[in-house]
This record gives C-alpha cells, sequence and structure tokens, in this order.
C-alpha cells in the first residue's frame, strides 16, 4: 500500500484560472477549519498572481491572507508558486528583493515553495531554491511541461537530474495548459522515477479534458503527489476535482484515504460561495483545441480581452492560429507567465496591423536579447534581425545584470511601509503597492464601490441575492455576514463585508 497524497490548489489556483484570482480571504477563512481536517498533502494558498491580485482587486494585503491562513490551517502545510527570479511579477527582480520575499514568505507561513522558470532555465530558479532551502522550507523544482520538436522525454529527465542537483527536494511536472496526455503522463512520470531520487509530483488543468485520466495514469506510473480542486472549483481551467479522484481510488494501493463526505460539505460550501463572483466566470468549459494552440486559458481570456479592446475580436480565429507560430519563430518557448504574454501579444499585433513583427513590443526584444532567459531553442534568424538588429543575445544569467533594489524601494516609499512586508511589495509592484498602501494609511475602503452597490439596489427595488453558506462553515468566532450587509460605524463612514 502505498496511498497517494493530494495537493489541494481551491485558495490559490483554482480560483485564479475559473473567477480571475477574485476570491477574498474571508471566503477563505470560513471554510479553512474544515478543510485542515482533510488530511490533504499541502494546500496551494498563495503566489502566482494572488499577490497582486489582492492589492489591485479586493483592497487586501496578501501577506496578511498568509498569515490568517496560516492561523486556521495549523495542520496543513501551506505551499505557494513561485516565479523563479521574476518572484510573483512578471520581471526579473535583483537577489536582494527575491531573497527578502522568500525570508519573509516562509515566516509568514509558507511550508513549501514550487519553484519554476517559463523557460525552464535553471540559472534563473537556482537563486530561490538556495534561499528557499536555507530557510528550511521544502524546495519543490517545477518543469513546465509543454510540447514542441526541443522538449522531448530526454530533455525532461535531464532537467530533472539538473534540479537535484541544485537541491530539489522533490520535483513537479507543471502541464500549465492541460496539454499532458495520460499515457504520455505515465511514460514522463515512470522516467523520472527511474531518473531521480525524490517525489513527483504532477500537476495539471482540466483545459483539454483529459485532466483526471492524465492523474490517474501519472498515478499508475509511480507519481507520489497529485493536483486537485474542490469539485466545486475544478474543472474546465482549473485543476481535476478531488472527490472524483478520491472515489476512482477507493479500495485500490493507491487510495488516499480521504473522506468523501467531508470532502462533500466543502464543496456544497464553495458552491454557494462561488455565486458572489459570478461577474467573473472562466467562460470555458473544456476546449480541446488547447492541444492545438497549447494556448493555456488565462491566456486565451487575455487575448479576447486585447482584441475586444480594439474592437476586432472576429479576428481570433487569425490570432489563435498565429500564436504558434511565433511560438515556433521565438524559439518555442513555454506558454506560461510571463512569456505567454509575450508570444500572445506579438501574435495579436501581427493579425491586426496585417503585417508580421511591424510593431515589436519591448517586452519581445528584451527576451530575443537574453534577458528573460535562455529559449529552448533557436530564435528565427529573421525576427531576430526585427528584434535587436546586429545586438548579440547577452549569455549570463540576466539577474546578474541588475543592481540591488531593495534600500531603493524602502526610502522610496518610506513612512507608508509599517513593515518589510510592505517594502518588498512596493519593490515587487510600486504601482498597485503604493495605492493600496495611500488607501490603507486613509482607511479607505473601496467607499465607491459600496456605493455603487448600494445604488443598484435601490434602482432594482430588491433585495440582491446571497448566496446560503452552510452552517457548518462558519466558525463561531467568525460569524457570516452577507456581502450586502453594511454597518455604520461611530465615526462614521462603512465597514465592508
Amino acid at each position: 500500500m502505498k496511498p497517494v497524497k493530494i495537493t489541494d490548489t481551491t485558495f490559490r489556483d483554482a480560483h485564479q484560472s475559473l473567477i480571475a484570482t477574485r476570491l477574498r480571504t474571508e471566503d477563505m477563512l470560513r471554510i479553512a477549519p474544515l478543510m485542515d481536517k482533510v488530511g490533504f498533502h499541502s494546500m496551494e494558498v498563495w503566489g502566482g498572481a494572488t499577490f497582486d491580485a489582492a492589492m489591485r482587486f479586493l483592497n487586501e494585503d496578501p501577506w496578511e491572507r498568509l498569515r490568517l491562513l496560516k492561523q486556521n490551517l495549523p495542520n496543513t502545510p501551506l505551499q505557494m508558486l513561485l516565479r523563479g527570479q521574476n518572484v510573483v511579477g512578471y520581471r526579473h527582480y535583483p537577489d536582494d528583493v527575491v531573497e527578502k520575499f522568500i525570508v519573509l514568505a516562509r515566516a509568514n507561513g509558507i511550508d513549501i515553495f514550487r519553484i519554476f522558470d517559463a523557460l525552464n532555465d535553471t540559472r534563473n530558479m537556482a537563486w530561490a531554491m538556495k534561499v528557499a532551502k536555507r530557510e528550511g522550507a521544502h524546495v519543490q523544482a517545477a518543469i513546465c511541461y509543454t510540447i514542441s520538436p526541443v522538449h522531448t522525454l530526454e530533455k525532461y529527465v535531464e532537467l530533472a537530474k539538473e534540479l537535484v542537483d541544485l537541491g530539489a527536494d522533490s520535483i513537479c511536472i507543471k502541464d500549465m495548459a492541460g496539454l499532458l496526455s495520460p499515457y504520455a503522463a505515465y511514460e514522463l512520470v515512470g522516467r523520472l522515477k527511474e531518473a531521480v531520487p525524490v517525489p513527483i509530483q504532477v500537476h495539471t488543468h482540466y483545459t483539454s479534458g483529459m485532466g483526471t485520466a492524465t492523474l490517474l495514469k501519472a498515478i499508475e506510473a509511480g507519481a507520489d503527489v497529485v493536483d486537485t480542486a474542490i469539485s466545486t472549483m475544478a474543472l474546465g481551467p482549473s485543476q481535476p476535482p478531488c472527490e472524483t479522484l478520491v472515489a476512482m481510488l477507493k479500495g485500490t494501493p493507491r487510495d488516499p484515504g480521504l473522506d468523501l463526505e467531508l470532502l462533500s460539505k466543502i464543496a456544497e460550501y464553495f458552491g454557494g460561495i462561488r455565486a458572489k463572483y459570478q461577474a467573473y466566470e472562466a467562460p470555458i468549459t473544456v476546449d480541446i483545441n488547447v492541444l492545438t494552440y497549447q494556448i493555456p486559458g488565462g491566456m486565451l481570456s487575455n487575448l479576447v480581452a486585447q482584441l475586444k479592446e480594439q474592437k476586432a475580436l472576429h479576428l481570433l480565429p487569425k490570432v489563435l492560429e498565429e500564436v504558434p507560430r511565433v511560438r515556433e519563430e521565438l524559439g518555442y518557448p513555454p506558454l506560461v507567465t510571463p512569456t505567454s504574454q509575450i508570444v500572445g501579444t506579438q501574435a495579436v499585433l501581427n493579425v491586426l496591423l496585417g503585417e508580421r513583427y511591424k510593431v515589436i513590443p519591448r517586452e519581445v526584444k528584451d527576451y530575443v536579447k537574453g534577458l528573460y532567459g535562455r529559449p529552448p531553442g533557436p530564435i528565427d534568424p529573421k525576427v531576430k534581425k526585427l528584434a535587436i538588429g546586429d545586438e548579440e543575445p547577452i549569455d549570463c544569467r540576466p539577474a546578474d545584470l541588475l543592481m540591488p533594489a531593495l534600500e531603493k524601494a524602502r526610502q522610496e516609499i518610506g513612512e507608508l511601509a509599517r513593515s518589510e512586508e510592505d517594502v518588498v511589495s512596493y519593490a515587487l509592484y510600486p504601482q498597485v503597492a503604493k495605492p493600496f498602501l495611500e488607501r490603507r494609511a486613509k482607511g479607505v475602503n473601496f467607499k465607491e464601490e459600496i456605493a455603487a452597490a448600494i445604488a443598484a439596489c435601490i434602482v432594482a427595488n430588491r433585495k440582491p441575492k446571497v448566496p446560503q453558506i452552510p452552517a457548518y462553515a462558519v466558525p463561531a468566532a467568525q460569524p457570516f455576514i452577507s456581502p450586502w450587509k453594511l454597518a455604520a460605524r461611530p465615526a462614521g463612514g462603512w465597514v465592508r463585508w
């Protein structure tokens, strides 16, 4: 008997993929004590887009979210997704910023760091891995899975060996677009289990419809841990449903032994709470075209948004055809943040302007220069010439060219920063963190948004529908307050839900 372990993604990747990263901390805290009883291997609760989305859209402090989740999930290891030298941003940051972020993330509650690089360039992962290891965390190095002439089984095995040599405690196959087929998963996991002496974890998305079958075959091949989401926050561009996999494995040697009745109660909670976020729902259920265009769900929604802004949504089919061409010309980068944005934007421009590479964004030029890392394959010489002329790409680690930035950030943000965490937030996202910290200093809490909600109710002349939250899911210390129930402060103003 070797039960497979399960990592839950509901608090991070699931809602990032389904409802544009809008799940509020309060809606996590209500159900966290129940999820803590499940016995998950870990819960992915932080990183990715959740860091800036908390400040940008929710007026929440991501560090405070982490601390609160740690308090309410005392028995479950907390995991985050770290973009290597990009940390939780879209560009490379100096080593001092990367180090400080990891030190603080560890101190505030992260137990497992899943570290990846969009180009699978280990030079962009090594420093983050070293710091996380030094801080006593579990270092999980992730391999971005994609399909191309230069991404072979042998290359993935070589990459896994290199990551173990750099100190990885486990290896994750990160299938961000749902491209990993069941039998490819069986073969890849089998080869990795033979090649490296550390646990293998598998992460996939349900975009192509293969997710559950892929995890099942990966488990048959010996995968130690797999990622799933609670069923009412699963499927589509999210992860495969947890309960389905648990039921399929029941009574087998790989039975994870999780309580289906408990999982069902958690699913009931999210089924109700999700109604609050209907405006952000991803329109994607299953799209087999992802196997042709290799476009993750988040990237597809971004392409649609770009075309809508230009009143050119009718050109989407041509853009989808252009993306693979641009990707090939740029050396087959895996389509994951930030390379998905780089390739997607260039494809949109090529189609909109009617002339390929007539306009080349700075990010594409920086990519060709090597400022994001080493491309997996050779860049088309014609595209290289158009992008950077006769200039030669760098051959060093991109972060070696960056000056330390933490002290500068500390001086710039000044008294708005109440902690080292605030300084790091500003260093990573100055244009997002500064307005957030200013709002916090003034006590502003999205009053305009609340007023708009009240006005909408008055116009409609009816009370808005509020999802019914099961009583068992609401800890006594945190009574449920309706999203529309507002209370006046003694000194005036409004208390936001």
